[in-house]
């Protein structure tokens, strides 16, 4: 909870005092991430759908995808949730300079994250392993084998750029911690970020096991 003892200049003039807008900001960042659950819900429905319908094209598709490669990619959103836990941390206990180093590292892993899903994809375009009629793949044993990779980069490219976003917030949020703004009495900013960051890695986990570890 943010603390009560703050002057009116330290809060928006449309509140009515620190913890107001403290508890009406979090209630708008659950409502909106509400929204972003029903938009990814829609997929995993999606995907159950035609995995039910066409078991085998899901589990030939799962084949071309490198566990290893998402393994990786859990265990580094993993550390970077931590990480974004400690920035909050540090924010609230006027620690500015382990606020930026938690942010940065949270930063990197989210670099990191995205590095290995160009590797990825790089090499599936290069193969021809695309959606719909962009698929190419010669050596395809399902004749539908495209809808496996339709779903796949819809599912991977929105979490990605959603992933995008979250890193630019966090950019943010370390400009503004350098700056001092960021303290026991305000980081509202960071803990609404985190909360998202927080959805991003949750949203991951499900994907990780339903596209790479199918047999």
């Amino acid at each position: 909870m943010n603390t009560v003892n703050r002057t009116a200049g330290e809060y928006a003039h449309h509140f009515e005092n620190a913890d107001h807008e403290f508890e009406t900001s979090k209630f708008g960042i659950w409502l909106f991430l509400c929204t972003e659950v029903l938009m990814f819900g829609g997929l995993f429905v999606a995907y159950f759908l035609f995995s039910n319908l066409y078991p085998e094209t899901f589990v030939e598709g799962a084949k071309y995808l490198d566990w290893k490669y998402g393994a990786i990619n859990t265990a580094v959103l993993l550390l970077s949730s931590f990480t974004m836990v400690l920035g909050i941390y540090y924010a609230q206990n006027n620690n500015t300079k382990k606020c930026v180093t938690s942010l940065s590292i949270t930063l990197v892993c989210g670099f990191i994250f995205m590095f290995i899903k160009y590797l990825e994809y790089a090499h599936k375009i290069e193969m021809g392993l695309l959606p719909g009629e962009m698929f190419s793949f010669a050596e395809a044993q399902s004749s539908n084998l495209g809808l496996y990779f339709s779903v796949y980069y819809m599912m991977t490219g929105l979490h990605g750029s959603h992933v995008l976003v979250g890193m630019g917030l966090i950019f943010w949020c370390i400009l503004r911690a350098r700056k001092g703004e960021f303290n026991s009495k305000y980081y509202t900013p960071i803990e609404c970020v985190g909360l998202f960051w927080h959805l991003v890695d949750l949203i991951w986990i499900y994907l990780f096991p339903l596209l790479y570890l199918i047999d």
